[in-house]
């Protein structure tokens, strides 16, 4: 990411209030997560006059603690992330020692008593010749542009889930710049008003809540860990691929799965290749991550090795591919060379139809392949 999060600033309203309104900050609208953008390989971004109809003037001039004792559930409070700072950017905001363009994502789903503004901000961007990208995969943005869709994603997607608290069940405010969700302890909304409507009138008291005592990791937005593996026969000369059912023609890729509670890293790799495809796993190193914001995942990309006598597939019992197959290392070359694409796209120039393909080089299953093809796990590189 091209973002300096400075996640410790993210609870001082005076900066976030200074972020807000500075000439250089961008806000990166979403409507159903759908992000904005002139087409499908670049984002487009909006400034704060653009979204001040939506968000009003400024919604850090109260503190946090102010905002939990006013807390109104009755209010739809337009979901404002703060994303951090691009620091290359040395004309942007200095707040004491820290210099960059501020970044924002903005949830613009028409909703609650924000709809009528929420239409507006959509149609005006729409007027401009902008459009919300609705495939559910991005995967055509360039790296940096995909990095701050997917921080944004993640959030709003992990905001939206949680309306309410997991421990008691009443409405959860969302703080820190969008990166908690806290229980009030107090909510206005008996008082039939706007927050703080009702001169002299008391609050109604919620339950009491677990979450409001000590530390608890119930308030902050989760990350599931999945692995996702290049595996490799056991000398070394083919790699195991494979295809589920919904997947264009000749289309494959690298396996993946969820890490389960209790289980390492390793385990969840053989335990998911076994399952999938029948294969007996030895050697399993860690390669590299990628964030996955569907809707929240890390995939932790790991390169493996099948022992000897343990290449036989089955697909016997997870019943999630269609096919798996090895393919040698000729093949998968070739493949990352002129078979690579985004789902469903066409393959580059010089591909030949019926030959292997593979994913775009931004997912991390082809990063995989290609450390495979350069000798990551010790055998002489071909390229």
């Amino acid at each position: 990411s091209p973002l300096n999060r400075v996640s410790f600033l993210r609870t001082d309203h005076s900066f976030l209030s200074a972020a807000l309104k500075h000439p250089t900050t961008s806000f990166l609208l979403f409507n159903n997560l759908n992000p904005l953008a002139t087409d499908r390989a670049t984002l487009e971004y909006v400034t704060y006059k653009d979204v001040e109809p939506l968000i009003g003037k400024d919604p850090y001039s109260k503190t946090e603690q102010q905002m939990i004792s006013e807390y109104n559930s009755t209010i739809t409070i337009p979901q404002l992330l703060f994303l951090g700072l691009d620091e290359r950017d040395k004309h942007g905001l200095t707040y004491k020692v820290y210099t960059g363009s501020p970044y924002f994502a903005l949830d613009v789903t028409p909703k609650g008593n924000i709809e009528s503004e929420a239409k507006s901000l959509i149609q005006a961007v729409q007027l401009r010749g902008l459009k919300f990208l609705e495939d559910r995969i991005q995967a055509a943005l360039p790296a940096h542009s995909a990095a701050i869709y997917a921080h944004g994603r993640a959030l709003l997607d992990w905001n939206a889930r949680n309306p309410f608290c997991a421990q008691c069940g009443q409405p959860t405010l969302s703080i820190n710049g969008g990166m908690k969700r806290t229980c009030p302890p107090n909510d206005m909304a008996s008082l039939g008003g706007a927050i703080g409507g009702s001169v002299g009138a008391a609050p109604t008291e919620r339950p009491d809540c677990a979450t409001r005592k000590g530390v608890s990791n119930i308030c902050f937005p989760r990350t599931d860990p999945t692995v996702i593996m290049a595996v490799v026969s056991a000398d070394g000369k083919r790699v195991l691929v494979g295809r589920q059912r919904r997947w264009p023609q000749y289309w494959y890729s690298t396996l993946a799965g969820f890490v389960e509670p209790a289980e390492s890293v390793e385990e969840a790799v053989r335990r998911e290749v076994w399952e999938e495809s029948g294969v007996e796993l030895g050697r399993v190193v860690i390669h590299s991550t990628q964030p996955w914001p569907y809707p929240a995942n890390l995939m932790i990309g790991a390169v493996a090795q099948c022992v000897p006598g343990g290449e036989q597939i089955l697909l016997k019992h997870d019943p999630e591919l269609e096919d798996a197959r090895w393919a040698e290392l000729d093949e998968v070359e070739e493949a990352l060379r002129v078979g690579t694409s985004a789902l469903g796209e066409s393959a580059q120039e010089g591909y030949k139809e019926g030959n292997l393909r593979l994913p775009a080089e931004t997912a991390i299953a082809n990063q995989l392949l290609a450390a495979v093809i350069r000798g990551f796990m010790g055998e002489s590189p071909r390229t």
